[in-house]
């Protein structure tokens, strides 16, 4: 098992199928919910299709769409081809997105002999799904996970787990528990056409820059697939517990939403002109500044807006190559972590000022978020987990104050935008207390360099947001020697670690790609752009063969770890080629 897995989904659901065809992870009914195909952490839960004397494999992208393709080859010859995908497009009216997921097979050469493995689980890999067998159909009942297979293949097939000559096209839609309405064929082919067409129209639109254009649409695309567009909230990514590095216990469920990557995948949609995508995001935004009334903000939410994300462990599952804990839930839920104010404001500015929205902020909602910037105001010179969570210790981060920093100088701007002056001048009277506090705790002179804490002497890469947000211009000289002290002490190669300090479980062993991002950047801004450059085409070469990053990468091996696809990761790439790439009317 390793990472080289392609991504299906719909914005309601989403599976991840290996180079080999079989589907290893698929959540029902939604894309956080019971995995009931998980051999992905080591569960027996899996829907495979095994060729006799299968040697060889290709696997590939439907040009612009969210539709994989797969082709296995066997020793004699024969070859059949895979294709998988999750319905989605407009019927009627409005958007088609079921809890469902279509798998197609297909043979291309002689007469290839293939094996269905199919077995569902629940309880977090506790227990196997005892299937129902019917005509046309294997159903696995529960009342959570519960879901049902409809095929034109023989159930006996499937039931006895025979070997049989594929001698013409076959479906199979896995899905809610009910009868279809027409045949697994007719459905299959329509569907497919119908979402292939959905998907190109969607790349079509997006505003891409002119170098790295293929790697931006897949990154669109696979940021797309994280969304659950019934709320708007963006996970950080489709799967649990991948380990950040090998043996790590750094295993976390990352099926939630984190705040900290709002700012981030606002600039993303923004760059992309993905305003649908945008707008549903930024009403997720605004429904937790509501909530939440100027109290506490949780790091992270559940999709639909769950703030009880009570950590457990699935001790059933082995987890991914055997490297448990398997994680459900994330005691991140729990932790204090001041960013968050700063990344709830600064993504949702953009409801103030845009007038592509259909529903655009005015005062009202303006009166709710100053309450967010007066706990940022309350909070920023005080101890937190920080942007990276730790567990056994708290800390004055520099990246949570310049967050909350952020929260106060954005309502500056919205409140000029609204006209009221006298709250402009409030606002900016706040930020500009906090940044001379932030500018003399921060800086080290010793290291010269800012740190990752207030009086400390560790570097953290979230400093590199400093110009980001607009807290530092990014020629100051203290900010580029913060830049040059990070690209000696935490790059290593084209890659750059959070931190290098031990934390609770040891010192970091994988550079964290969302950083090499943060410090292309930061080298983009103070003037070096051919390093930048070359960073950005080296962390590309680092991609799965289909184009996707996780959250980490060994620096030695080239290896993934981490959860897959990662939204920072990906939100990366689509923010470093805005920037980084030649204009429009230079390469045409």
């Amino acid at each position: 098992m390793n990472l080289e897995l392609g991504a299906i989904g719909n914005c309601t659901v989403s599976a991840l199928i290996d180079e080999d065809g079989t589907c290893v992870w698929l959540c029902l009914p939604r894309i956080d919910a019971e995995p009931v195909f998980n051999s992905l952490l080591g569960g027996k839960g899996v829907f495979g299709i095994r060729l006799n004397s299968h040697i060889r494999s290709e696997q590939r992208y439907d040009g612009n769409t969210a539709i994989l393709e797969t082709i296995l080859h066997s020793e004699d010859g024969s070859a059949v081809k895979i294709t998988d995908f999750a319905p989605r497009f407009t019927d009627r009216g409005r958007l088609f997105r079921p809890s469902s997921i279509v798998r197609m097979i297909e043979p291309l050469k002689g007469l290839p002999r293939i094996t269905i493995d199919l077995c569902g689980t629940k309880e977090r890999g506790a227990q196997i799904i005892e299937p129902r067998r019917g005509v046309s159909h294997i159903s696995y009942p529960d009342d959570g996970a519960g879901f049902r297979v409809t095929t034109d293949v023989p159930v006996s097939y499937i039931m006895d787990g025979r070997e049989f000559v594929l001698d013409r096209p076959f479906g199979f839609i896995v899905g809610p528990d009910e009868s279809l309405s027409d045949s697994v064929g007719d459905m299959a082919q329509d569907w497919l056409k119908r979402t292939r067409d959905h998907w190109r129209d969607w790349s079509r639109r997006l505003a891409i820059p002119a170098e790295w254009q293929q790697a931006v649409i897949r990154a669109a695309i696979t940021l797309k697939l994280c969304v659950y567009e019934e709320t708007g909230g963006i996970v950080a990514a489709l799967t649990t517990s991948i380990p950040e590095h090998s043996g790590s216990e750094r295993n976390w469920d990352y099926r939630f939403c984190w705040l900290r990557d709002a700012y981030f995948t606002v600039t993303a949609l923004n760059r992309l002109s993905a305003v649908g995508t945008l707008e549903h995001y930024l009403s997720y935004l605004r429904n937790i500044v509501v909530h939440t009334d100027g109290g506490h903000i949780q790091p992270v939410y559940g999709v639909s807006l769950e703030n009880d994300l009570t950590e457990t462990i699935a001790t059933a599952l082995p987890g991914y190559r055997g490297m448990g804990p398997v994680r459900f839930g994330n005691q991140a839920a729990e932790h204090i972590q001041h960013d968050v104010y700063g990344h709830v404001v600064l993504g949702a500015a953009q409801t103030f000022f845009d007038d592509r929205l259909f529903y655009k902020s005015g005062p009202l909602e303006f009166a709710h978020f100053e309450k967010v910037g007066e706990r940022a105001y309350q909070v920023y010179n005080t101890p937190d987990a920080g942007i990276w969570e730790y567990r056994g210790r708290a800390s004055v981060h520099t990246s949570s104050a310049i967050m909350c920093w952020a929260a106060c100088e954005r309502l500056a701007r919205i409140a000029g935008v609204l006209g009221q002056t006298a709250r402009q001048d409030h606002w900016q009277a706040r930020a500009d207390e906090m940044r001379g506090v932030i500018l003399k705790e921060a800086w080290n002179e010793k290291r010269n360099a800012f740190t990752g804490a207030f009086g400390g002497d560790a570097l953290d890469a979230s400093v590199l947001l400093m110009a980001e947000i607009g807290f530092i211009e990014p020629m100051d000289p203290r900010y580029v020697a913060t830049v040059e002290r990070i690209d000696d002490e935490l790059r290593e190669g084209p890659h750059v670690y959070r931190y290098r300090e031990a934390d609770d479980f040891g010192k970091p062993k994988t550079a964290f790609t969302a950083c090499t991002f943060w410090h292309i950047d930061a080298l983009a801004r103070i003037g070096r752009t051919d390093q930048a450059r070359e960073m950005f085409e080296s962390v590309l070469a680092h991609r799965t063969r289909l184009g996707l990053l996780s959250e980490d990468v060994d620096t030695e091996s080239g290896e993934l770890w981490g959860n897959l696809p990662q939204t920072y990761s990906m939100v990366g790439i689509i923010n470093a080629a805005a920037r980084l790439s030649l204009p429009w009317e230079v390469v045409v």
